[in-house]
């Protein structure tokens, strides 16, 4: 099945700012200790002027990161414009990007306290335009000062950007050792088995446990192992290919302890690895939040536990699996740029993106989504030894992807940032100390642990990394948004898992912010293996899991869970109404499952958006058809495209409804999308599972209803 084709440009002012933005990237130089790199400390920062024009052009516009808004003042000399920082910090560049009406006279001036001003740049000859400027000193006021007009009319900004460093402790150092919950192994470490064995029988049913690990194998060749996986452990090999590190053995996730049920089987990853099975075939029974990623299987791979009993559905990414895939039991699975030696079987929903071996487009029957290619991806960054040297291998981005990124004897494309170019997250670091290894310039890498955050963790430079190991969990205390992501090129967030705190909080993780505009399409930011919770551990709020506000984005493997069973659950206890929100333009969703919020699972209100697999059940614990009436809409629907959307495109969804409070309530649909020629849906399903509940339709008022108690999907294939 074909996919639209990436869509134009925006607007050609908003990639040449992006394109100045990226100017300012600074590379970090590989020594041991870390070195400052300017970061945008400006925006969204409280802005006065000496005047405006008018109510439309506030000083405000000229630092919101929206390079279509701006802040023009009176038709007079002199005037000026300036933000507060917040706090003092060693400034190193101010990017101003001016309208017609630009300043051929001004200075740019600083001051700690509003008042006493030292002019750190002057000039009587600008030609306007956008103008980077390489300044120095320590302010925590920054101002335009403009003496001349070039025009008769006043001074305009789109953008006022202010670059350089916060913080007046000593900096932090990047690099250093990877913290006790991170388990190195090289072949002639003794006892491997043992110690696999122990962590296992720790984690193998902790579902909502404290523990954290990872487990790292240097490269070479490892004999007679099984690898068994519980909850919050993660296994990799540590070489730049996965068939530099070998397991003549098996990586193995089952389901004895819960009596042959996979369905609870969340939170663990593989990586990086080549098996060879013992028995031919790896076994990974496993439901969300458990990517197989970048892993060479010489051999098959089973996705159902020993006895075929229930699985929920999961993710394969980038890996070479040479014999056949054996679904079975899987009620959804999602493929992407891997290669397969065949596929068998499929219950409801099973979608391949740029996957040679899978099988031929199907859908309903046999329950296959086949797309040739993936419109665009970039695999994740991944920790690997060069030498003895730890790197983190940043993959590049592919366009019409199809197959795996390594392989067939070529180094894969990207770029290696060193250790000490990161700072090391260990548990009991502060939300401030990690918000100023960020202003440092350092990426982070989240070592194996739980970290309450007081504050924003706030992710301003681009091309930042953020990675974690062993599921590091992220709990955002006193109602805060654990991170933010500013409007900038190639963030790359991955590997972590941010859990609701019991004080609401507005969003969990926000991509860009509010009004963001800047065009990422060449590096956009991708979010992977990025997991929200809330509820299960006890008890969280949200009124939003995690917003994208950025144009671009890319969300590779998500699962967003509002809880249905453990700690802290109840229709009000860990209340959260919408999981997933979408306001960018041109956001790429792959491998998105979205469960069980108070109102929408996914909001989707920016232009051009794409979803290949989407995987979703309704709250169960809706009290009555009252608690989740929408107007005169029964429920509220699980996929919801804004009416103000003109383009917008889906492949292999399904939602499914469980009301096991009360049985009798309704769904009018399970999506609900425009009705435009741009709108266009394939491979749409809903279910009602054991009859707890129906759907009237699938899609707005087409598809039939789901009736009875047989579990039986009601299909559309094309929408309209």
């Amino acid at each position: 099945m074909p996919v639209a084709s990436s869509p134009p440009p925006r607007s050609l002012a908003a990639a040449l700012a992006a394109a100045l933005v990226a100017a300012l990237l600074v590379l970090l130089p590989g020594s041991t200790t870390a070195q400052a790199a300017p970061v945008l400390l400006s925006q969204g920062k409280p802005a006065t002027a000496s005047s405006t024009e008018g109510a439309g052009t506030p000083a405000s516009a000229a630092v919101d990161g929206d390079n279509g808004t701006r802040w023009s003042s009176r038709f007079a000399d002199p005037q000026w414009i300036q933000v507060d920082l917040g706090a003092p910090a060693q400034l190193t560049q101010v990017l101003l990007r001016w309208e017609t009406a630009y300043a051929t006279a001004y200075r740019i001036e600083l001051s700690q306290n509003g008042t006493d001003w030292t002019t750190a740049y002057s000039t009587t000859s600008a030609t306007g335009g956008g103008q980077t400027l390489d300044i120095s000193g320590t302010a925590r006021y920054v101002r335009v000062h403009g003496t001349q007009r070039a025009t008769e009319w006043g001074y305009s900004l789109w953008e006022f950007q202010v670059y350089g460093t916060t913080g007046t402790g000593p900096a932090l150092p990047g690099g250093g050792d990877l913290g006790p919950n991170v388990i190195v192994f090289d072949p002639s470490t003794p006892d491997i088995q043992a110690r696999l064995d122990q962590v296992f029988r720790q984690q193998e049913s902790a579902q909502f446990g404290s523990g954290r690990y990872q487990f790292l194998f240097k490269p070479g060749t490892y004999n007679g192992l099984n690898a068994q996986i519980g909850f919050y452990t993660a296994v990799s090999g540590l070489g730049l290919n996965p068939d530099d590190t070998t397991i003549n053995g098996d990586v193995t996730v089952d389901a004895g302890w819960f009596n042959g049920n996979a369905t609870q089987n969340f939170w663990r990853s593989a990586e990086n690895l080549a098996l060879n099975p013992v028995s031919g075939t790896d076994r990974w029974a496993v439901s969300q939040a458990a990517p197989f990623r970048r892993m060479h299987v010489k051999g098959g791979l089973n996705l159902a536990p020993n006895g075929y009993g229930w699985a929920s559905g999961g993710y394969i990414a980038d890996s070479k699996i040479d014999g056949q895939v054996g679904n079975y039991s899987q009620q959804q699975w999602y493929t992407r740029d891997s290669s397969i030696g065949g596929w068998s079987n499929g219950v409801w929903n099973q979608v391949f993106s740029g996957t040679p071996g899978a099988p031929a487009q199907g859908f309903p029957n046999p329950p296959y989504t086949t797309l040739d290619t993936t419109p665009v991806s970039r695999e994740k960054p991944f920790l690997y030894l060069d030498g003895a040297d730890y790197k983190v291998f940043v993959p590049a981005k592919r366009v019409n992807a199809r197959g795996t990124s390594w392989g067939n004897g070529t180094a894969p494309k990207g770029s290696s940032i060193p250790l000490n170019q990161f700072y090391v997250v260990k548990p009991g670091a502060s939300a401030a100390t990690i918000n100023q290894a960020l202003t440092q310039g350092l990426n982070l890498l989240f070592t194996p642990g739980v970290y309450h955050v007081d504050r924003t963790l706030q992710v301003n430079r681009p091309g930042t990394v953020v990675l974690g190991l062993g599921l590091a969990t992220i709990v955002p205390d006193n109602g805060v948004t654990a991170m933010r992501v500013a409007d900038v090129d190639g963030v790359r967030l991955a590997g972590l898992l941010i859990d609701a705190g019991p004080v609401n909080s507005p969003t969990l993780l926000e991509v860009g912010p509010a009004g963001a505009a800047g065009d990422h399409a060449a590096d956009p930011t991708t979010v992977q293996d990025v997991f929200i919770r809330v509820g299960g551990a006890g008890p969280g709020k949200a009124t939003v899991g995690m917003v994208v506000n950025s144009h671009d984005t890319i969300v590779d493997h998500t699962w967003i869970w509002r809880a249905d069973h453990g700690d802290g659950v109840g229709w009000e206890t860990n209340r959260s109404d919408y999981g997933f929100r979408v306001n960018g333009d041109d956001v790429l969703a792959t491998g998105l499952f979205v469960e069980h919020f108070n109102k929408y699972d996914v909001e989707w209100n920016g232009e051009r958006g794409r979803t290949i697999f989407f995987q979703n059940e309704k709250a169960y614990d809706a009290p009555d058809q009252a608690a989740v009436q929408n107007g005169s809409v029964k429920g509220f629907a699980a996929y919801k495209v804004a009416d103000s959307v003109s383009v917008h495109e889906g492949w292999g969804l399904g939602s499914y409804c469980y009301y096991n409070v009360d049985p009798t309530i309704r769904q009018d649909h399970g999506f609900e999308v425009p009705v435009k020629p741009g709108v266009r849906f394939h491979d749409l399903l809903v279910v009602s599972l054991g009859g707890n509940g129906q759907y009237e339709h699938v899609v707005n008022g087409t598809g039939a209803p789901t009736s009875g108690t047989s579990t039986t999907p009601s299909t559309v294939v094309f929408y309209p």
